[in-house]
């Protein structure tokens, strides 16, 4: 925070930077794994910020926890078991839990002090932790998929923090490998993906890994997301089967309300640009 009581976060390397009027520090604190602030801002409500970087705000959350979750829910076939990978404000276990189909939803974050902040300053997201079917587990993410059993899971959704820290692993060859071993027929894998305005080379890495570790079907969608560099972000979804074509009918009528996430968005989100088709040949 500056003099003018203004929380930035800078992209040096971009030359940008995201700025939101504070009212006050609510709580700050060093845990095992990072250091954690939550503010309450002017305009965007409640702001977690980890390391220094915004993670989730009350005003826009919806865009990423809606995006990172439905589309590849209404693409699976029948998705029953669903893992989160990191997700420890909770949020994208709320909007998975809405489907109907979910059995199991296990979020899987290495740091129990995000999820006890979430509880306490963003309690909207966390409606669901006390559903019987969510298991919230505060252990190593890289680890629980490399030792999990062949055919235990239908989605694995990789919500974690940007390619740094204890989520370096999280983008890697290797446990996009161990993904596919404990996947089921039609399973996949959902990477929040950067800003394909200023991370197309980190997109394109994790487009090889994914292809390279056998889930060679890959389709990256796009939203909107202001807390979060440039203000346009992605998620690359890796299936071990086609992922052309979704649940069209039972996304037109879900049975949940959502704030932006519909079945025109869903088919918006898989337009690609032409910048990026050219890079990847699309």
């Amino acid at each position: 925070m500056n003099s003018s009581e203004w929380f930035t976060e800078q992209l040096p390397e971009a030359g940008t930077a995201f700025s939101l009027k504070i009212k006050q520090k609510l709580h700050e604190e060093q845990s095992e794994f990072q250091f954690l602030e939550i503010y309450e801002t002017e305009t965007f409500g409640n702001l977690m910020v980890i390391d220094g970087c915004t993670m989730v705000s009350t005003r826009d959350n919806f865009f990423y926890h809606e995006m990172i979750s439905h589309p590849a829910l209404f693409t699976h076939p029948d998705p029953k078991r669903v893992w989160i990978i990191g997700g420890g404000d909770c949020g994208t276990l709320r909007e998975v839990l809405k489907h109907p189909s979910v059995e199991q939803a296990v979020q899987i974050d290495i740091d129990e002090r995000v999820t006890r902040l979430a509880e306490i300053y963003f309690p909207e997201l966390c409606e669901s932790n006390n559903d019987p079917r969510a298991d919230l587990k505060f252990i190593d993410g890289i680890k629980w998929v490399k030792e999990a059993e062949p055919n235990s899971v239908d989605i694995i959704i990789v919500d974690s923090t940007d390619p740094a820290g204890p989520a370096v692993g999280l983008f890697s060859e290797a446990f996009y490998r161990d993904c596919f071993n404990c996947l089921s027929e039609h399973g996949m894998v959902v990477q929040q993906s950067e800003s394909a305005l200023l991370h197309m080379k980190l997109i394109g890495e994790i487009r090889n890994a994914m292809s390279n570790a056998g889930l060679s079907h890959l389709q990256t969608l796009f939203f909107p997301q202001c807390l979060y560099p440039s203000g346009w972000w992605s998620a690359t979804i890796a299936g071990k089967s086609d992922l052309s074509r979704f649940r069209e009918a039972e996304s037109a009528n879900k049975p949940f309300d959502t704030v932006f996430y519909n079945i025109d968005i869903h088919k918006a989100a898989l337009a690609q640009p032409e910048f990026f088709k050219k890079a990847f040949g699309l």
